[in-house]
């Protein structure tokens, strides 16, 4: 029986102690055997090490062959629940369908596939190109030549080799189809739905987050549930749009509460937070990072509508964070390196709050208190520094938070006092008290979130003021306290 409420990992198949999907599995049975009930495997398709990490897949059905096999994933699904990333805005354009399109044009059985600029807007200097919302500094059209010589604008909303996909063809119907069958065929339970939100484009529009889209996203996961499988949205917006997503979809992020927690711990003031999780979905699932940066949309105001922050709070929050990481941070966000988000601060969260583990532990618990499913990313999990020698490397802002763990380093870094820590942490999170009721207090100095099912409750209260937090839970009966500071110490002696 697969442990649906625990703590999952979220990790690059390549990075986390291993190279392979074997290595990575024999590490999660046996290394840290129980520790997790599922895993969010990031990007395994063919190839690994495109532009964007594997999120520009040119052929997203096939695994990676220096990774493993479909075998290697359905055998780790019989004992993990396996989430994989379904990329439905776009594909490599190395891909077969394009190259395709490239050497035929529009006789290519694939060009109804693919957007490109004439086929959303009449006019290429169309007053509507403006009012499209952009993620990041780049153009959003790519000028490619076919074999003819023609060249045509293809719609590339990330990069110029991620080429966006008509979902809404006959073409990109099937081609999601097949992507859903594959992952129904190998053990894979939870899609997550990666940059849904720009999935649906029309004219006259900022085409991000339509009601198109929310149709496309509910049809979607309808057909994703008719083959055994759920779907998580991944959509970086503003709270009340977050809010309406998760009540047509299996589950969506709580991607405001990285930001709301880091605010939380800088300021020692938890209303924000507060008010966040009085009206959060409760069907989502918890990050504080991931191979993404830390989110900052998520919290602030969008067309006139208030945010969970206001801006000078925001403001507040990411110099702090700058700050904290001695301003590597700085380089590796907004337009200081290609291929990033503006809407995201690139930095791991453990040196968002300067490498200082007591603050890291409270942030942790924090999480795993939330309504929600928690995910731990595998940078976080090993409480990894900014990998500044990578981010050199790719001059890609993202990789100072995607660093390569071998296993020695693996090995070394679970003997760090932090991490064990946190290891105990997650093992306390993995009760069944956390499927019951939630309710969530604060005051000036302190912040109390209490689960209570049936007799057994567990409250978390965290001490604003000195950043320490006490656990109390009660089950069968028998009342168990741990200190965070105390659990840290005791580590901490043993190194």
């Amino acid at each position: 029986m697969l442990a649906k409420n625990n703590v999952q990992l979220i990790t690059y198949v390549d990075r986390f102690g291993g190279s392979t999907l074997d290595e990575l599995n024999t590490l999660l049975t046996k290394d840290l055997k129980g520790l997790f009930g599922g895993v969010h495997l990031l990007p395994f398709y063919y190839p690994i090490d495109g532009a964007d990490a594997g999120f520009d897949p040119i052929d997203h059905t096939s695994v990676d062959n220096r990774l493993g096999r479909w075998a290697d994933i359905s055998q780790m699904g019989e004992k993990l629940e396996i989430m994989a990333d379904m990329i439905v805005n776009h594909m490599s354009a190395q891909s077969k369908p394009f190259t395709d399109v490239l050497a035929h044009g529009k006789a290519s059985q694939y060009w109804p596939l693919f957007l490109t600029r004439d086929s959303v807007f009449d006019d290429e200097n169309s007053p509507d190109i403006d009012k499209v919302f952009r993620p990041r500094p780049t153009k959003f059209f790519s000028d490619f030549t076919l074999k003819d010589g023609t060249e045509v604008p293809f719609w590339t909303t990330f990069t110029s080799n991620q080429i966006d996909i008509d979902v809404e063809s006959k073409q990109g119907k099937d081609y999601l189809e097949s992507i859903l069958t594959v992952f129904s065929q190998n053990n894979i339970k939870l899609i997550r739905l990666d940059a849904a939100g720009y999935a649906i484009k029309k004219a006259g529009t900022n085409c991000f987050m339509l009601e198109q889209t929310f149709e496309f996203i509910q049809a979607l996961s309808e057909r994703a549930s008719e083959l055994g499988l759920e779907c998580l949205v991944e959509i970086h917006s503003h709270y009340q749009t977050q809010i309406e997503i998760a009540k047509r979809c299996d589950a969506v992020y709580d991607f405001a509460l990285p930001p709301l927690i880091l605010h939380t711990l800088f300021t020692r003031d938890a209303s924000a937070l507060k008010k966040w999780l009085a009206i959060s979905p409760r069907n989502c699932y918890t990050v504080l990072d991931t191979h993404d940066g830390i989110g900052i949309v998520d919290v602030g105001a969008s067309d006139g509508k208030p945010g969970l922050l206001n801006n000078d709070e925001i403001d507040n929050l990411v110099e702090t964070i700058h700050q904290n990481s001695l301003g590597e941070s700085r380089k590796a966000t907004g337009n200081a390196a290609s291929n990033v988000d503006l809407y995201q601060v690139n930095c791991t969260f453990y040196d968002s709050l300067g490498r200082d583990d007591m603050s890291y532990l409270v942030a942790r618990a924090i999480q795993f208190f939330c309504p929600g499913i928690p995910q731990v990313y595998y940078a976080g999990f090993l409480a990894c520094e900014n990998d500044i020698e990578l981010l050199k490397k790719t001059k890609v802002g993202r990789d100072i938070n995607r660093p390569y763990i071998n296993k020695e380093e693996f090995d070394r870094r679970l003997k760090f006092p932090i991490v064990k820590a946190l290891t105990s942490l997650i093992r306390f999170r993995n009760n069944d008290v956390f499927t019951g009721d939630f309710i969530c207090s604060a005051n000036n100095n302190s912040l109390i979130m209490r689960w209570t099912k049936e007799t057994d409750h567990a409250q978390l209260t965290v001490d604003l003021e000195n950043l320490d937090a006490k656990i109390e839970l009660n089950q069968n009966n028998k009342i168990q306290y741990m200190q965070l500071s105390s659990l840290m110490r005791s580590f901490e002696n043993k190194v």
